[in-house]
């Protein structure tokens, strides 16, 4: 009985992270803002999830991850503010925190491999969504969301 009840509550977790991750990139999408409203649970989520349902990756792994995610992002978000604020003073930097935030969680749902991997789909799936649409804004959030998915799945079929 109590395995089924745990099994029941690793699948409600993975139902409301799939939930707030829809919710992040719809807002994503529509507003160009990633809301901490959904970001903090999807990271508390995420503690469990590596914490006692070591899925994809342990604790030790994902707080890596998390911490090489948030590193990185930072780092090319403090270059691009850096360059952009010197060429063209106003522009709009891009890559705000609310990516950086969502980078960082994203390692620790997947650890630095599984990260890597969503970043690199995330990145062809933004380029080609932005070639066929002819956009220069290209929204992060619904392409690492479903690079992340993406990179979860092939890991957990790779173990």
């Amino acid at each position: 009985m109590f395995l089924y009840l745990f099994w029941a509550f690793f699948i409600l977790l993975l139902a409301i992270a799939l939930f707030l991750s829809w919710k992040i990139a719809q807002t994503d999408m529509r507003r160009r803002i990633i809301p901490d409203a959904y970001l903090f649970p999807l990271l508390i989520i995420g503690a469990i999830i590596t914490t006692f349902f070591p899925w994809v990756c342990g604790i030790e792994t994902a707080v890596t991850g998390m911490t090489f995610g948030y590193i990185m992002a930072a780092t090319v978000g403090f270059i691009f503010d850096r360059f952009l604020s010197r060429r063209n003073p106003g522009a709009d930097a891009p890559i705000g925190m609310g990516d950086i935030k969502m980078i960082a969680v994203g390692g620790l749902w997947m650890g630095p491999m599984g990260l890597a991997t969503a970043l690199v789909l995330a990145c062809i799936f933004g380029g080609a969504w932005a070639y066929i649409k002819h956009q220069k804004f290209i929204p992060f959030a619904p392409f690492f969301v479903m690079g992340g998915i993406l990179s979860l799945i092939t890991s957990w079929f790779l173990l």
